[in-house]
């Protein structure tokens, strides 16, 4: 089993993409596991130290579907002890009132059931007006916007994953 578990929701294929972009960054499926949520139980959260949670924000600000129906279920996970990664697809501009809200509710869920966040990111190089995805003046994960800076993805992509390499403690 690799070391890290990751999990995303996707609606269009863009946040799939991004999470295979991020599993080769880490060193691909040797380091990295990938889970579409749509095809797990919750419980598979359990299995890993190390998570890395990947979710659209949709609609207006809203989770993704996937993501959604399993909302209530992170109440059941012992998150405690858990080092936990987050990167979010958004778009700042068309909805600059809620960029990257999903990963910020999904943040907060798994923090308060004892998940440890690591991966904070700068909001410095973004153009936003609110986002529940902010503590302390930064993002709790990598905050990608395929629709207006499609061209920072893969710069953005492999510094953020050397930076959580280092807290994994990989």
């Amino acid at each position: 089993m690799a070391k890290i578990g990751l999990f995303y929701g996707t609606q269009t294929g863009n946040t799939e993409t991004l999470a295979e972009s991020i599993q080769e960054a880490l060193g691909g499926d040797g380091v990295v596991d990938l889970y579409d949520v749509a095809d797990v139980e919750v419980d598979e959260l359990s299995n890993y130290e190390c998570l890395i949670i990947g979710c659209p924000t949709w609609n207006v600000g809203e989770l993704q579907s996937d993501w959604e129906g399993l909302y209530e279920d992170l109440d059941d996970v012992d998150f405690q002890g858990k080092k936990v990664a987050y990167f979010g697809a958004g778009d700042q501009i068309g909805y600059a009132d809620n960029f990257q809200d999903a990963m910020g509710i999904l943040e907060e869920k798994i923090s308060q059931q004892g998940g440890q966040t690591i991966g904070y990111w700068s909001v410095e190089g973004y153009e936003f007006n609110e986002s529940k995805a902010l503590r302390d003046g930064k993002f709790v994960g990598l905050a990608i916007d395929e629709d207006n800076q499609s061209d920072l993805t893969e710069s953005r992509i492999q510094s953020w994953s050397a930076q959580i390499k280092q807290e994994f403690g990989l």
